[in-house]
């Protein structure tokens, strides 16, 4: 066999935003996106897709393989063809397919730009970060910068002609953000001098921009203890002046690249703050506001690592699937006793077709849940209607916790079957799918582990309101599961019924445990309790995608992908919902072995 070409399932990602989520007609009616249309939307996807697989795809092994390389003055040198990805990206203004047209964006919605984003990030996971990030720090200072030069500096970011990073993490800090200790001396000229070092910086230099403007959390003077002192500071790579021609270095130095797992194309570093010379940098917005600005992004950023969940998901299932039509091996069951039967493509093969059901089933359900919180998110932007908006915005806060560690736990086990699919050719870098379980394993890690997404999800968000945001979750749901029932998928719906209730009564235990007084007990199933969330989540998914299939079908015909949504449902009902009745019971057992002390030698 050759090598496995990466491949984009434009299909599925069509159906799910015209047929399911009517997103053309939808954003249609908000005026900021009143001039697009669906052919803009589809000729930008064909365009995202070919892009993906002819200038990014050809860029990832190759990159994984060389890494980055570190000089003796702290600059970065990325792999071979990383420029010039680099450069035909910026030149087509994919860096800010939904940024405003005043800051050098094309102004589409953000759910295109997530579709687009999706194959971008598939195609060379490593690669798409250092544009992720440099979006990232771009919409900070566009938001809350100095007014004067805000817009020029987003547009310099933007347009690609800057990178941005986001730094926030020290060393003995990890995930205790509020444990930063980086200074922030003023100066008296409206510049800090700022003092520290800051570990695992995505992007923390590259040799892919002419500037790149860090955004660096620290404390000012007298700041006090804790997430309540930490000041967002602006702070350029080379200093700049107010034409935004760029001057001598400034004191921001990497000091070493981290040897990782994955990602090895993305320069993961540890930045020394005036170590060598001066760091200087200027306050973004109010003092002691610096984790307020970064957490009004934080939905956003946690959205994206979802979809870097469902990106691995679906290019591991897409490799997976094209080895499996033409790897010969064996001999179909019915002719196990005849060793001259034809070998036959292990697509054949019972359980490989057991595999990678279960990759198609996760991926296109996950990928069903990231574009509707992508759509909702356009709304809750630009609608009048208080209600709706109210309403999608507690339902986004709802399930941002549950798409980013669940999405991405699910991904990178998407990516593991994808190796078994190819058994030991999976094992080997000849084939792609090695790197995609490597890369993936960041996911459950970054931007808030996927425990301290289940915190949040437990801890906060389900109390919201008295529990509102999660009753009217349910109640959704089982009118979901009626439609259904109404459209014939009375068994399928009545299974996701049951299991809606079933986490309901699981919530209402958590909630009587803590109550009893033991809060350890109950953040011990936290973890578990996403997991169960997710797993029925994706189940109400899988319903309204074959409802939609149904309804297309009756409509224009019946066709392979259309038919094969109504198998996801079925498949995902007897394979994959059962799991989320085991945990219910599991987390409602109450056993807490664990955390007895002395187990592990304290």
């Amino acid at each position: 066999m050759g090598a496995l070409d990466f491949q984009v399932d434009l299909e599925d990602i069509k159906f799910i935003l015209f047929e399911q989520l009517n997103v053309d007609e939808q954003l249609s009616k908000i005026p900021r996106y009143a001039d697009f249309d669906r052919d803009t939307y589809e000729a930008t996807l064909d365009e995202a897709a070919r892009l993906a697989r002819e200038v990014l795809s050809p860029i990832n092994g190759p990159g994984d393989r060389q890494g980055c390389t570190l000089d003796d003055d702290g600059n970065v040198t990325t792999p071979k063809g990383f420029q010039e990805a680099w450069s035909t990206m910026a030149e087509g203004g994919w860096f800010a397919m939904n940024a405003p047209a005043e800051v050098g964006g094309i102004g589409l919605p953000g759910v295109i730009n997530v579709a687009a984003t999706e194959m971008f990030a598939g195609a060379a996971m490593a690669f798409w970060m250092y544009p992720g990030l440099t979006g990232a720090a771009a919409r900070v200072i566009h938001r809350y910068f100095d007014p004067e030069r805000k817009d020029a500096i987003a547009t310099k970011l933007f347009t690609g002609e800057w990178a941005g990073t986001m730094c926030l993490t020290e060393a003995g800090a990890g995930s205790d953000v509020g444990e930063n200790r980086c200074k922030a001396t003023p100066q008296g000229d409206g510049t800090y001098l700022l003092e520290g070092e800051k570990i695992f910086i995505s992007g923390g230099d590259s040799d892919l921009a002419e500037n790149i403007v860090h955004l660096v959390l620290a404390r000012t003077p007298g700041a006090p203890n804790g997430t309540k002192g930490l000041s967002l500071f602006v702070v350029p790579k080379f200093w700049f002046d107010a034409d935004l021609a760029v001057g001598e270095r400034n004191g921001a130095h990497v000091v070493g690249i981290e040897h990782k797992m994955g990602i090895n194309g993305s320069a993961t570093c540890t930045l020394a703050l005036g170590a060598k010379i001066p760091c200087r940098g200027w306050l973004l917005g109010e003092e002691f506001a610096g984790i307020k600005y970064m957490f009004t992004m934080m939905n956003e950023a946690r959205i994206g690592v979802g979809l870097q969940g469902v990106a691995i998901s679906g290019a591991a299932y897409e490799y997976a699937l094209a080895y499996a039509k033409e790897r010969l091996q064996g001999s179909h069951v019915k002719n196990f006793r005849d060793p001259d039967a034809p070998r036959v493509p292990i697509l054949a093969h019972a359980d490989v077709r057991r595999n990678l059901m279960t990759m198609k089933v996760l991926t296109e359900t996950m990928r069903s849940m990231l574009y509707r919180l992508a759509h909702r998110h356009d709304v809750v932007e630009n609608t009048d209607d208080e209600a709706l908006k109210t309403k999608y915005e507690g339902r986004i806060d709802l399930l941002v916790p549950v798409l980013k560690a669940h999405c991405t736990d699910r991904g990178f086990d998407v990516a593991v079957t994808g190796v078994q699919v190819l058994g030991g050719y999976g094992f080997i870098g000849e084939y792609p799918v090695e790197q995609l379980v490597r890369d993936g394993k960041i996911m459950s890690i970054y931007e808030g582990t996927n425990g301290i997404q289940a915190l949040d999800l437990l801890g906060r968000k389900m109390r919201v309101r008295g529990g509102q945001l999660f009753m009217e979750w349910m109640q959704d749901g089982l009118k979901e599961c009626a439609m259904a029932k109404a459209d014939g998928f009375e068994a399928e719906a009545s299974a996701v019924e049951k299991a809606i209730n079933h986490i309901g009564a699981t919530a209402m235990h958590l909630g009587q445990v803590g109550m009893g007084g033991n809060m350890e007990g109950t953040l011990l199933q936290a973890t578990p309790f996403l997991e169960m969330f997710g797993t029925v989540h994706l189940g109400l998914e899988a319903i309204q995608q074959a409802r939609v299939a149904k309804r297309v079908m009756e409509r224009d015909g019946e066709s392979r992908h259309l038919k094969g949504k109504i198998s996801n449902l079925r498949f995902y009902v007897g394979n994959i919902l059962p799991k989320a009745v085991a945990i219910g019971k599991i987390i409602q057992s109450g056993d807490e072995t664990c955390l007895e002390a002395g187990i592990f030698g304290e």
